[in-house]
């Protein structure tokens, strides 16, 4: 039986999304923003929850309809035969987002469809489930347009970015599966030498490291599908030990990560000895203009501060030459990637980027500058020294 599903993810990976839907069988795959719609069975709905990179949330459509007035979503919500999703005995909660909607409250709206859901259990069953909005067993998902409304139930539960292998973070952790994202963009590929010089806690590293021994990034999770009624545990088995098997053993991979915070370099130590992963990764307490290129080539990622982190923008006025200068001077022929809110840092460092991609860090539009170390100099006024061009200079 093929189910109708939408799965968002962060706003600028719908295109990697696309092409992680189609690896896990999904059909009738629209991208829009923010996510995509497909149609596939429950096996389908398993694979891509245990092992997309990049996706946020898979919602499987439960109806659909009309609506002029906010009674109309009410009376679409009663029809569904909830008690034939979830047991009363689960906890839940309604979550509405609308596009373009003539509705003055989407609170009242989420009311009334928690409303239309209790009376149906009421009817049906003689008792309603509780409502908790913290850590809910089931969750409802309304998405209204400006004449249409749809109701989901959640799938995936938790986030999917919540791998349950970051148990510590420093302040403004980046999200896994925007980090993952990010790699996949950068062309890096498990064998190439990898290093990310502020790693904060360790997000880029750890999903490189996923990436690298063919962890599915959902092995180490529960899911919301295992609380609903048409949960098949025989299909979803056979999909998770398919994916525990295809892991690789532990082993450096050629990934290594720095940062001038010696705590962040503890944090993400941690997080890669709970995962038991830290083999697989080099760590050193390293300023960026310390950091030693590791190999000839490779790619280098960074989030770097930015002001919402740092609250002072002459700091990194000051701090973006520094890193210009570091790059030229160590890393001719690498390709570097960083990802910020601060459109001045190419400018400011007085390199040119070849590519620069919006993305979303939650609610903050950034963008991800591809700066690539040619041999000879990036800078947009007239030609370095030959002593700033010398790697080693």
């Amino acid at each position: 039986m093929h189910n109708h599903y939408f799965v968002t993810c962060p706003r600028g990976l719908e295109t990697l999304l696309v092409e992680e839907l189609k690896q896990s069988g999904a059909r009738d795959i629209k991208p829009t923003d923010g996510g995509a719609s497909f149609s596939g069975d429950l096996a389908v709905c398993y694979h891509i929850n245990l092992h997309s990179r990049v996706a946020t949330r898979v919602l499987m459509q439960v109806g659909s309809g009309k609506y002029v007035k906010e009674d109309d979503i009410y009376q679409g919500a009663l029809k569904i035969n909830w008690p034939n999703w979830f047991d009363v005995r689960h906890s839940m909660m309604v979550k509405v987002t609308a596009v373009r909607s003539p509705l003055k409250s989407l609170e009242f709206i989420t009311l009334r469809v928690k409303d239309a859901i209790c009376d149906k259990f009421r009817q049906v069953v003689g008792s309603r489930p509780n409502i908790d909005t913290r850590e809910p067993a089931v969750r409802v998902h309304v998405y209204l347009t400006s004449d249409r409304y749809q109701l989901y139930v959640d799938t995936s539960g938790n986030p999917l970015y919540q791998r349950g292998n970051r148990k510590n973070s420093i302040e403004a952790p980046l999200r896994e599966n925007l980090a993952a994202g990010i790699l996949k963009l950068t062309g890096w590929q498990p064998g190439q030498v990898l290093l990310d010089p502020m790693c904060g806690s360790g997000t880029f590293l750890l999903e490189a490291v996923m990436m690298a021994l063919n962890i599915a990034p959902g092995l180490n999770r529960n899911f919301g599908f295992e609380k609903l009624k048409n949960f098949e545990s025989d299909t979803f088995r056979k999909i998770r030990n398919a994916a525990a098997k295809a892991m690789k053993p532990v082993s450096f991979q050629g990934i290594y990560g720095s940062d001038m915070d010696l705590r962040a370099v503890r944090v993400t130590k941690q997080n890669l000895e709970m995962a038991g992963w830290l083999e697989a990764v080099q760590l050193t307490h390293w300023e960026f203009t310390q950091v030693v290129p590791p190999a000839d080539s490779g790619v280098l990622v960074a989030n770097p501060p930015y002001g919402v982190r740092i609250g002072e923008d002459d700091t990194l006025a000051e701090l973006y030459p520094q890193m210009a200068a570091t790059l030229k001077q160590k890393f001719s022929g690498w390709n570097t990637y960083f990802l910020t809110n601060d459109l001045r840092m190419p400018k400011l460092m007085r390199l040119s980027p070849s590519k620069k991609t919006p993305l979303f860090n939650g609610p903050l539009e950034c963008r991800l500058f591809e700066i690539r170390m040619v041999a000879g100099s990036n800078r947009r006024d007239k030609p370095a020294s030959a002593a700033q061009q010398s790697p080693n200079s």
